[in-house]
């Protein structure tokens, strides 16, 4: 039996937790189980591989995730021939990998970020020899092209740029679990991007922990203005976005860039997480609020009609009460259109989980609740504004509580729902917004 015959009649179920990355790391190892011959089952119960996909970003996750692994226990009882694999960030760091490989004799395979290439002979080893496997590699220097995709959506699609981060925050597990950068030459992102266009995809979202640092690797100083640019011609391809960006990278180039770009969306997600600068110097983040309220000020100038959303941490270890209203004043001055917020937990392996001066549970939640609030109603006031106006809108699905609305997002980013025909799924429609709410916009279609 060779390697691609290994999965014919049997199927796959994956769990996947995280950020976008590992969101797109499982649509490589579904492509790669796809080669195999295995099919997606409809439930981890009826699967003959249960594929878990982890996250290290917070300990709670972490936990979250062990949970999960300990419950899977039952599942194989029942069904002692089923194949359990446990990847990615949270497998990638060794105590971790030792303490599942130890207590989870249920599983058969542990393989880490870098491992993932190697996961089809893994799995070959498991099946044929009835091995369990732990597969750790911490060589992060090579960058695999040609790897099979199964996408979950056929009208967008995400595009790794670059793997791993330079940064080291002070608070951050990525670049321990996920290497220093590893930029993709252009050539291969493009290739890969006219492939997308020749299968109809209409949208696609470039990936990197700091796309903003992009090609720096390779010697090349402007290499993510130089990507937009290579891909802007590619036809079929209408939207273009991307992911996350860095403040202390983010240029005043890729600003114009963005602005004499047709497929560029004018949403940028531009993570601050702070609005102290003592705070911001102790998190490693290399830029100053003046830096970064320059940025937006900047983008508002340039490109009137964009969205900006962030990523915001309170609590940080030292954070004052006077600091967490600099983060308060910032977020004021900033008016984001919406904002991820976190709570700051200790994340063993980062400097910040041995800082002195943690700030009090009690305190931490105070603060997160007063600044949940102020976004939720500066949200609402920028939303409001699009009452009345006609948005193009890509239509990406049919909503999960009612066959009869659609939904979709502008180019700004904003998620809208509205009544259409399930026909319209991948079309461009002008949608006239009615209602719109801090998290929710409503709206009729105008040209049908």
């Amino acid at each position: 039996m060779t390697l691609y015959q290994l999965g014919n009649g049997k199927t796959f179920y994956s769990l996947t937790f995280g950020c976008q990355m590992n969101e797109h790391d499982s649509e490589v190892l579904a492509g790669m189980l796809n080669q195999m011959g295995f099919e997606k089952a409809e439930s981890e119960n009826e699967a003959d591989l249960l594929l878990i996909n982890t996250c290290a970003v917070r300990e709670k996750a972490e936990q979250k995730v062990l949970g999960k692994i300990g419950e899977l226990k039952k599942l194989k009882e029942k069904n002692p021939d089923m194949v359990i694999a446990v990847g990615g960030c949270m497998v990638q760091q060794e105590h971790v990998a030792n303490k599942i490989h130890r207590d989870f004799k249920h599983v058969d395979i542990l393989f880490g970020t870098n491992n993932i290439n190697r996961f089809p002979s893994l799995l070959e080893d498991v099946i044929t020899k009835g091995k369990r496997i732990k597969e750790i590699t911490q060589d992060d220097s090579t960058v695999f092209e040609e790897l099979p995709h199964n996408r979950e959506n056929s009208i967008k699609a995400w595009v790794v740029i670059s793997y791993g981060c330079d940064n080291y925050c002070k608070y951050c597990i990525v670049p321990y679990v996920r290497g220093q950068q590893r930029s993709r030459k252009i050539e291969h992102i493009k290739k890969e991007v006219v492939q997308l266009s020749k299968k109809g995809y209409r949208e696609i979202t470039l990936l990197g922990q700091n796309v903003n640092s992009y090609g720096k690797d390779l010697g090349n100083e402007n290499g993510f203005e130089q990507l937009l640019e290579e891909l802007e011609d590619i036809n079929g391809i209408e939207r273009i976005r991307f992911m996350t960006s860095h403040p202390r990278d983010f240029t005043e180039e890729l600003i114009y860039k963005i602005r004499d770009s047709e497929k560029v969306c004018e949403h940028i997600h531009l993570p601050v997480q702070a609005g102290s600068n003592r705070v911001l110097k102790m998190m490693g983040r290399g830029y100053t609020r003046e830096r970064y309220l320059y940025l937006v000020d900047k983008i508002r100038e340039e490109l009137p009609n964009a969205s900006i959303t962030t990523d915001l941490i309170v609590g940080f270890p030292g954070e004052t009460d006077e600091e967490f209203q600099e983060t308060i004043d910032l977020v004021k001055k900033a008016q984001f259109d919406s904002a991820f917020t976190f709570v700051y937990s200790k994340r063993s392996g980062t400097p910040a989980a041995e800082m002195e001066e943690q700030v009090p549970e009690k305190i931490k939640k105070q603060r997160i609740q007063e600044l949940i609030d102020l976004q939720k109603s500066i949200s609402a006031n920028i939303n409001q504004k699009l009452e009345g106006t006609v948005q193009t809108v890509l239509v990406e699905d049919v909503s999960k509580n009612d066959a009869n609305i659609l939904t979709g997002r502008t180019r700004t980013d904003k998620l809208v729902h509205f009544p259409g025909n399930k026909s319209l799924v991948g079309e461009f429609v002008d949608v006239k917004i009615n209602h719109a709410h801090s998290w929710t916009i409503y709206g009729e279609l105008t040209n049908f």
